[in-house]
């Protein structure tokens, strides 16, 4: 309730500013057709809260919006794929705008599917300058130069730490391109000792970390694929693969990770949550984060009663060691781009030139934890720079592609071979190299044989519900899409 109203004080606000120039002199009144514009979106009440509420401020007399929602598109009834049916739900319906990730995105761009924006960008003298470099540059990249599409705000996650914390131990304190191997070292350097529940840890998350979450977060980061989705081929078998289960192998050995027993919050008071995150609470180091971090500390204080207050401290990263000036943990997610079959091309680009631009980046700076494409209206949060979630270059990480084509169970498979493996190399018996080379064997037969499975039984059931392989960072690839995970309500359920 009390975002609501925030909301609507700053609807109210910018009235005034949004309105401006919508008139064409006192006593004139000039007739306007009135156009449709189709949107493809995945939610009609959440377009209208981030985008549509906003523009009909400007051009509520001259476009009204017809939401073309996705939701029903990740079990439908047919059993096709995601992608194929939200390819007929395009073709079907012909929206003017598309909401696409960055794969959609690449695919149709590939497709001759989209408008190039440059022309629009020329003609009307939009101005580009103050938009986050790298994220232009990752679309240039998938555009083949050429911008076919913009995006009003990404995820990005930086690491946070603990200045008191630092100095307390006389630790050096991180740096901006920080690896997981430069993050594991320091987080060696905090003392092991204590009860579980009240020690310090080297890196701590807002849930337990497992080996198994471990190694998805570092080779996340590195851009590597357990999975090749062109050839349906297990690729975990490689020296980079080894180096990261042996980075993940040492890091729980040390004990510096927190991964209590038992200790997932699933449910309770306010205070119960805020005791289970280790770094909000002071007793974690480090962890890795978005800018809600800081809102979640700002709750806290005026929540819990002896909360502790620290001295934060954020650098960008994680980094692929071998590009340190890139990273593969900033997320598109609604990139806005124009249907080719759009009839309404020039109104199309109205909408998206305004949700890209200065008006709505000022508005929506001012509310809500998203990361502004354009930077400079949301430079801090109370003091606290924002700075490093712009310092490297967002890279496309192609280890999501295709996910759509692989066995609904092949993950669930692919999770017990390597927990099996891993258990044995923990206790000594086998070495990483044998755990691996059984884990790409045993995982290639399963693939394999839900390859087989899934095309004797397509079109006999729904669309599966897609694997949730990045819970941590706030987002899961569920259904051909990322999506923003509002609660984790178990291991494998996910509520958005």
């Amino acid at each position: 309730m009390r975002n609501k109203w925030i909301q609507k004080i700053v609807l109210l606000a910018m009235v005034g500013l949004l309105l401006a120039g919508c008139t064409n002199g006192a006593g004139k009144k000039v007739e306007q057709t009135k156009t449709t514009l189709k949107v493809l979106f995945y939610d009609e009440n959440w377009f209208y809260q981030q985008y549509g509420d906003l523009f009909s401020m400007k051009n509520g007399e001259n476009v009204e919006f017809e939401i073309i929602s996705t939701q029903n598109l990740y079990n439908n009834e047919e059993g096709k794929s995601y992608q194929e049916a939200y390819d007929e739900l395009i073709d079907k319906e012909k929206p003017d705008v598309l909401m696409l990730d960055t794969n959609n995105f690449e695919k149709y761009v590939s497709d001759g599917k989209l408008v190039e924006l440059d022309t629009y960008i020329e003609k009307d003298k939009y101005n580009l300058e103050g938009i986050y470099p790298g994220l232009l540059e990752l679309l240039k990249e998938i555009g083949g130069s050429k911008l076919y599409g913009l995006s009003p705000t990404f995820y990005g996650s930086a690491v946070f730490y603990n200045k008191d914390l630092f100095n307390k131990y006389g630790v050096d304190l991180p740096h901006d391109g920080m690896s997981w191997q430069d993050i594991l070292d320091l987080a060696r350097r905090f003392p092991t000792d204590g009860d579980e529940k009240t020690r310090v840890y080297g890196y701590g998350d807002s849930y337990p970390i497992s080996m198994d979450n471990m190694i998805s977060m570092i080779s996340s980061a590195e851009g590597l694929m357990n999975v090749n989705p062109d050839s349906m081929k297990v690729t975990v078998d490689t020296d980079s693969w080894k180096r990261v289960f042996q980075l993940a192998i040492d890091a729980e050995k040390s004990g510096v990770v927190y991964n209590p027993e038992g200790d997932r919050f699933m449910g309770g008071s306010m205070e119960e949550y805020y005791q289970s995150q280790p770094f909000l609470m002071g007793r974690s180091a480090m962890t890795l984060g978005s800018p809600y971090m800081l809102q979640n500390m700002k709750d806290a204080k005026e929540r819990l009663k002896d909360y502790k207050l620290f001295e934060i401290g954020i650098v960008s990263g994680p980094v692929d060691p071998s590009d340190p000036t890139s990273t593969y943990n900033a997320n598109l997610s609604e990139v806005f781009a124009i249907n080719a079959a759009s009839t309404n091309k020039d109104v199309a680009w109205d909408f998206i030139k305004f949700v890209n631009g200065e008006d709505y980046a000022r508005v929506k700076s001012r509310s809500g934890n998203d990361m502004m494409s354009r930077m400079g209206f949301k430079k801090d949060f109370e003091g606290q720079s924002l700075d490093p979630f712009y310092a490297l270059k967002p890279k496309l990480n192609k280890s999501y592609r295709n996910w759509d084509k692989l066995p609904d169970n092949f993950y669930g498979d692919y999770s017990a071979v390597m927990t099996r493996e891993l258990d044995l190399v923990k206790n000594n018996k086998k070495t990483l190299d044998e755990a691996l080379k059984t884990i790409q064997s045993e995982a290639q037969t399963a693939l394999d044989k839900g390859l087989k499975d899934k095309e004797a039984n397509k079109g006999k059931e729904g669309a599966g519900t897609g694997y949730c392989e990045c819970w941590w960072k706030r987002c899961c690839y569920r259904g051909g899409q990322f999506r923003r995970v509002t609660q984790v309500a178990s291991n494998d359920n996910y509520i958005f």
